[in-house]
């Protein structure tokens, strides 16, 4: 499978585990403090070649994500869920520790982040779908992010994240109908 964009990860076990799923060039961070070279580096890969986010599914890895945003607002997102990035001794979370197979589909769903011109989903949506505010909003965030691939939110940056990435008010109730398929109780 080769990959035309310029992946953006964190570190060298990341490009290494990368390159076992994929033939693809990547562009390391070196952790959440992205200095100017590296900012550069991505925006020229981003004019010639594009850009696809692949960071950890961590705190950290979310603060690299909104600092490329911030400077390279059109750049491409992928998302491995934080359960099929978790060491087999359950000692830490990363792409590196990501199968073949959950960095390939991750790379394969990966989606263009714009702040969206018209709200198709409310506030008042993610309310009554109860994934905000309530008893196991958290369970039920993580299993939209799974299904949208999206990747996790709190419940502050759902909204917003929805936005981002389109999802149209089809797609959300498709994803709350799977979760009540899939004894959820939404």
């Amino acid at each position: 499978m080769k990959i035309k964009e310029i992946i953006v990860v964190e570190g060298r076990d990341d490009t290494t585990a990368l390159k076992r799923a994929v033939d693809a060039d990547t562009i390391e961070t070196n952790g959440s403090a992205i200095n100017q070279e590296t900012l550069d580096k991505i925006k020229l890969a981003q004019k010639t070649r594009g850009v696809i986010v692949l960071t950890d599914p961590d705190y950290p890895g979310q603060k690299i994500r909104h600092t490329i945003e911030k400077h390279i607002p059109d750049c491409k997102h992928a998302f491995i869920p934080k359960e099929l990035a978790i060491h087999k001794h359950g000692k830490g979370v990363g792409v590196e520790h990501a199968s073949i197979e959950a960095i390939r589909e991750a790379l394969k769903d990966a989606h263009l982040m714009q702040e969206s011109i018209t709200e198709e989903i409310t506030k008042e949506d993610l309310i009554d779908a109860g994934l905000i505010g309530g008893a196991g909003s958290k369970e039920r965030r993580e299993q939209l992010g799974k299904l949208l691939k999206i990747g996790y939110t709190n419940g502050k940056q759902l909204y917003k994240r929805l936005l981002m990435f389109h999802i149209t008010k089809e797609e959300f109730a498709q994803a709350i109908k799977e979760m009540r398929q899939e004894g959820k109780d939404v």
